[in-house]
C-alpha cells in the first residue's frame, strides 16, 4: 500500500508540480487548496505526511500544523511546510508548532523528494 502525500497549496503549479513529482516518487497524492478543506480530508483520510503551504486561505498552515499536533491520532504524521516566508522568525514558528522541517520557495524538486523520503523511511513491505 503506498503512503499518502496530503499536499495542502493554493496556487495551481505548485499543486500540479508537487503532484507530479510525489506520484512519480511512488506516493499517493491528495489535495487540499486551503487550511479547512487540510483538516477536513485529515479528518477522512489522514495522510503519512503533508507539504503544507503557510499563506492559504481560511486558516494559514501554522494554524493547520497546530490543529494536526494537537490530534493524538496524527502523531506520526509528517509536516513540511513550504512556504515563500523564509524569515528565521517563521522558520523557528513553523518547527516550534511541530513541523519536521521547513523549506522556503523556490525549492529544488530534487530536495523535495529526499526530504520527504528520509521523514517517511523506507517502505514497508
Amino acid at each position: 500500500m503506498s503512503r499518502k502525500i496530503l499536499v495542502v497549496e493554493d496556487e495551481p503549479n505548485i499543486v500540479d508540480s508537487l503532484s507530479f513529482l510525489m506520484k512519480r516518487a511512488g506516493f499517493e497524492v491528495l489535495i487540499a487548496r486551503d487550511g479547512d478543506t487540510a483538516i477536513r480530508m485529515m479528518q477522512s483520510r489522514p495522510a503519512d505526511l503533508v507539504l503544507l503551504d503557510v499563506m492559504l486561505p481560511r486558516r494559514d498552515g501554522f494554524e493547520v500544523c497546530r490543529e494536526i499536533r494537537a490530534n493524538p491520532d496524527w502523531k506520526s504524521v509528517r509536516i513540511i511546510m513550504l512556504t515563500a516566508r523564509g524569515r528565521d522568525l517563521d522558520r523557528r514558528k513553523g518547527l516550534q508548532l511541530g513541523a519536521d522541517d521547513y523549506v522556503t520557495k523556490p525549492f529544488s524538486t530534487h530536495d523535495i523528494i529526499a526530504r520527504v523520503q528520509k521523514l517517511l523511511g523506507p517502505e514497508d513491505g
